[in-house]
């Protein structure tokens, strides 16, 4: 007996295990630790003047690349083949004579970089809606490319440093691989799982109700929902969720598409506003598996993309996912109800606007 049986649960002093249905696993959460001083790492804060244009960065306009070929003078998105790319579409076969305690397969694919702006000093929240959803319509296509071949098509995005980006210049990278990957296989069985068990996609049903609990929410419109998962690992993690059933990003509709980028934008400005800082992520996208799956019944799926960032207490503090995460299991330090009311909390207006405008006020006033 633990003797606290008269004690009621509070999920904001009480630590609990909390279920991860896309990837059948449980997160520990403990927040009542972020009571704990603080005297760990502390990160460098972003660099706040970026050039607008580098004569030295190679995803400038223009500008030279380590492979030697010249950037066009390009004014909107801008793809090209990855110069250190991590699949390459000729790799050898390792061959099937193996021992099951050292198994090998080929792995082939190609690499790509986007660059989503000519500009370097500039990141989503700051490009114009329209521009957005340019971004959207070439990783749009990209999926209908790369997919009518290969199994998956991982586009990502590794913003700031403190996420191993080694280039401020707004970019992400599209990987398409032959191969299913661990999480895509493990998400693509969980939700398959659950539609034959509830004869709904997952996904979808979780927006539903994500829609009408409203304690997750962070911001909606009518075509999309972005929350803080039940079940969030990082701590102010979230998902972004279309109303409908979709597959893929290439099979949203221009009204979607254009939803989208505003709903982007709001989000990331309340990240960015959160600890007044471009504030760093990865995220990806996660859509029904393509190429020979393309025609399977992928009806259990449903289009969603990750944002994981890693700031916990500041915009110098990080979550660290060590010791006990990596040898038993994932832990968090807030409630993903807490982290979901801090952001939704936010103004939708960008620090750095506010502050211009402030400037502007106290000069005219000189």
């Amino acid at each position: 007996m633990s003797g606290n049986e008269d004690v009621s649960f509070d999920p904001k002093e009480h630590q609990h295990l909390r279920y991860n249905p896309l990837r059948d696993s449980w997160v520990l959460v403990s927040a009542h630790r972020m009571k704990r001083p603080w005297a760990g790492q502390v990160e460098k804060p972003p660099e706040e003047h970026i050039p607008r244009f580098d004569p030295r960065n190679p995803l400038c306009p223009g500008n030279t690349r380590a492979n030697g070929e010249i950037n066009p003078n390009y004014d909107s998105t801008f793809v090209f083949e990855n110069d250190f790319p991590a699949l390459q579409p000729d790799a050898p076969d390792p061959g099937s004579d193996q021992h099951p305690l050292f198994q090998s397969k080929a792995a082939r694919g190609v690499c790509k970089v986007m660059c989503f702006h000519p500009w370097s000093d500039i990141t989503l929240p700051f490009m114009k809606t329209p521009e957005v959803v340019k971004v959207i319509d070439k990783w749009a296509e990209l999926v209908e490319d790369l997919g009518s071949t290969y199994p998956w098509v991982q586009i990502f995005e590794n913003k700031g440093a403190v996420m191993g980006c080694s280039n401020p210049h707004p970019h992400c990278q599209v990987w398409a691989s032959s191969f299913l990957p661990n999480e895509p296989a493990l998400s693509d069985r969980c939700q398959r799982d659950y539609h034959q068990k509830h004869g709904e996609p997952l996904l979808l049903q979780y927006a539903k109700q994500e829609a009408e609990k409203k304690e997750r929410v962070v911001v909606q419109s009518s075509h999309w929902l972005a929350v803080v998962p039940y079940w969030a690992t990082w701590p102010y993690q979230t998902l972004l969720l279309p109303r409908r059933h979709v597959l893929r990003i290439n099979d949203l509709t221009a009204e979607e598409r254009e939803d989208l980028a505003a709903i982007m934008k709001r989000l990331l400005t309340k990240y960015d506003n959160l600890f007044e800082v471009s504030f760093p992520y990865s995220m990806g996208w996660h859509g029904a598996p393509t190429g020979p799956h393309l025609k399977e019944d992928n009806s259990h799926w449903q289009l969603h993309a990750h944002y994981y960032p890693p700031l916990l207490r500041s915009a110098t503090v990080k979550k660290f996912m060590v010791g006990y995460e990596m040898l038993a299991q994932e832990q968090r330090d807030l409630t993903p109800e807490q982290a979901a009311e801090k952001l939704r909390n936010l103004p939708e207006e960008h620090y750095k606007s506010r502050e211009e405008q402030e400037g502007a006020g106290k000069e005219r006033m000189k």
